[in-house]
């Protein structure tokens, strides 16, 4: 399995879609949308609630997985042209 992650970390897409998919599934366990979280404390204590479950570390694992891998590609990984990237490609 080889991903060519330095890219990907050059490309704000991935960035909004990693975090995405770490704080939608912790907003939708918890019932709460994004007009919920009003301060940085009610923030931090969404979070530390999702970090002691177990279940929600899961739901997160599972989507943060689905936005690392590439469905283009047979099995897990990049393809050998992606992982030759410098820069997201145009």
């Amino acid at each position: 399995m080889k991903l060519n992650i330095p890219v990907r970390l050059k490309n704000p897409v991935f960035w909004a879609q990693l975090g995405l998919a770490v704080l939608t599934p912790i907003l939708a366990y918890f019932g709460l949308t994004g007009a919920d979280i009003t301060s940085w404390p009610i923030l931090g204590q969404t979070l530390m609630a999702a970090i002691r479950n177990p279940y929600v570390c899961a739901l997160a694992a599972v989507s943060v997985w689905n936005a690392i891998n590439d469905p283009t590609t047979k099995g897990v990984g990049d393809s050998a042209r992606a992982l030759t990237y410098d820069s997201p490609a145009e």
